[in-house]
């Protein structure tokens, strides 16, 4: 998994050469947010200690740490999505509206969908969470005599492929279902502004060479083919005034290297 997550980022880094980055990567959670419900918390609370779960147990967190553990590991690039904080991103989502599709439609029929109907299941991501864990680690038990949390690495690797191609089998769902989920949240968290919980101290954006909150590049727009190489900035550096602003509100980047 550290060669998919190298060239991952390495293709990351090559666009964000340009000072963007895939809209979907950045904001796909902030996208899943506003079409169903859930909000950023408060300003600062990202970075606010200690940080409390509000609807993972601590089992449960145990293993959503290990897991997101694996789906971003950590390598000589730099913290994965542990560090990053992801699983209390997921665990922020998931005690809010999103978590419980407050704004969707939840009346059946159930058939399975297509990729491009979108979520379909009768569970709310909550629901899957919670039932999917233990269902899963009762699986990592009977074959290995430990939870997921306390597998070794490969087994643990070993585990989450078998869910992504069904061969791990649950009873509650499909378990391709469950690491698809899970596997998008991981994501979202870990490229996600910091104000939503994940991407803890901008450990992805400065992994990749991603600004942040947009700034006004006037100045640089005739300076081609040369990295736009910031400090990021983060919503709630703009809403808790710890970066300067211009006069339209947009804040200014601090560059780590001149563009002459």
């Amino acid at each position: 998994m550290k060669e998919d997550r190298r060239r991952f980022l390495k293709s990351l880094t090559a666009v964000s050469a340009a000072g963007t980055v895939p809209a979907a990567l950045v904001t796909g959670e902030a996208q899943a947010q506003h079409a169903q419900g859930a909000r950023p918390k408060a300003a600062g609370a990202a970075a606010a200690l200690p940080q409390a779960y509000m609807y993972l147990t601590p089992p449960e967190v145990e293993f959503v740490e290990a897991a997101v553990a694996r789906l971003i590991p950590a390598d000589e690039l730099g913290p994965g999505a542990k560090e990053a904080g992801v699983a209390y991103f997921i665990d922020q989502q998931l005690a809010g509206a999103w978590g419980a599709m407050a704004r969707n439609y939840r009346q059946g029929p159930w058939p399975e969908g297509t990729p491009q109907q979108g979520y379909q299941s009768p569970l709310t991501p909550k629901e899957v969470y919670r039932a999917a864990i233990p269902e899963v680690d009762a699986a990592c038990v009977f074959r290995f005599q430990k939870a997921f949390s306390q597998l070794q690495a490969a087994q643990q690797d070993q585990v989450l492929s078998e869910l992504e191609t069904g061969k791990l089998a649950l009873a509650s769902l499909p378990g391709t279902f469950f690491f698809n989920l899970l596997l998008a949240n991981t994501i979202e968290g870990f490229f996600a502004d910091p104000i939503y919980g994940g991407n803890r101290d901008k450990i992805a954006w400065k992994l990749m060479g991603f600004p942040g909150v947009a700034a006004s590049y006037g100045e640089y727009i005739e300076k081609h083919g040369v990295p736009y190489d910031a400090q990021p900035v983060s919503i709630a550096d703009v809403q808790n005034h710890t970066v300067a602003t211009d006069e339209h509100g947009h804040p200014k980047h601090v560059l780590l290297t001149r563009l002459d």
